[in-house]
């Protein structure tokens, strides 16, 4: 019976950890935890995320502070906003949700956060240091995915890891944490060749892709862990009924991996739970506070 990889079970276990520190903390600081984050316009799943940032901060006693700006807003009045907060000591971590406008300069609206706010971990900065293998922001989603493995000790050290997908908030990122824990990695795309011959070598799979139900048994080896990052909701054969998938057709893979993310409930809970450590990090370093929580970080 394969191993399912629970990470709604594992983020509330570390979302406990993390309410005992803040509250054992506290008193030193003179104040808990603070994060920004800043919306631009109407996107309806972004304001389900935001939501449940906004929950889970309050489940262990991070204060969240919400920018909900309208869309006619200007580039320069947002990075004005994010210079603010830059300078404001009540507020440790700041991200701001994507996706944007496009009429909007993304990255350059990034490069304005504090490196050490950046909980993203997407400022160039933090992208930089984590190239260099150096102490900083982690990518919440890659450093939740390793902490999921490293939850059921999966070996990462000299293991053939394939990552479908390049993207800056995952793909990239997780390939680069993965080859600075000595795992061997190949990045693949939507133009590699004979993706599912590539995969087949794979010990573990991340599935990164954004296509639903791309990854099916043909991709994967006997025994291998497999890692569904995707998210997406269909319509199911009800036409008034929608459910959700990933990007692994898990019913045809579930016979033949050893381990595997179930969607939801796999990646998705602990790329919040990971938002939250990264901003009690901050808060942590601007006190000079001692940390139980270092074995959290990839």
């Amino acid at each position: 019976m394969s191993l399912k990889l629970d990470g709604k079970k594992l983020s509330l276990e570390i979302e406990e950890r993390l309410n005992e520190y803040i509250s054992s903390n506290k008193e030193i600081a003179k104040r808990a935890p603070g994060l920004a984050v800043i919306r631009i316009g109407e996107d309806p799943a972004s304001g389900v995320y935001v939501n449940n940032k906004e929950k889970a901060c309050s489940r262990v006693g991070i204060k969240s502070f919400i920018f909900h700006l309208k869309d006619n807003v200007e580039q320069k009045e947002v990075e004005q906003l994010i210079n603010k907060l830059n300078l404001d000591k009540n507020i440790d971590g700041m991200l701001l949700q994507l996706p944007i406008p496009k009429k909007f300069d993304e990255q350059k609206l990034i490069s304005h956060i504090n490196p050490s706010k950046d909980v993203d971990g997407l400022n160039e900065i933090n992208i930089g240091k984590l190239v260099k293998n150096e102490p900083g922001m982690r990518s919440c989603t890659p450093a939740g995915i390793i902490n999921l493995l490293r939850s059921q000790n999966i070996t990462i050290e000299g293991k053939k890891i394939v990552v479908i997908g390049r993207s800056l908030l995952v793909g990239k990122p997780l390939s680069l944490m993965l080859l600075n824990l000595n795992g061997t990695v190949t990045m693949t795309h939507s133009k590699t060749l004979n993706l599912n011959k590539v995969c087949r070598e794979a010990d573990i799979l991340i599935a990164a892709a954004g296509k639903a139900n791309l990854v099916d048994s043909s991709f994967v080896k006997e025994g291998a862990v497999i890692i569904d990052v995707g998210i997406h909701r269909l319509k199911s054969s009800d036409k008034n009924q929608t459910r959700l998938c990933g990007d692994v057709l898990l019913e045809d893979v579930i016979s033949k991996v050893f381990a595997y993310t179930p969607v939801p409930g796999g990646v998705g809970p602990m790329t919040v739970t990971m938002l939250l450590v990264n901003t009690i990090f901050s808060w942590q370093k601007q006190y000079g506070l001692s940390s139980t929580l270092n074995d959290l970080l990839p």
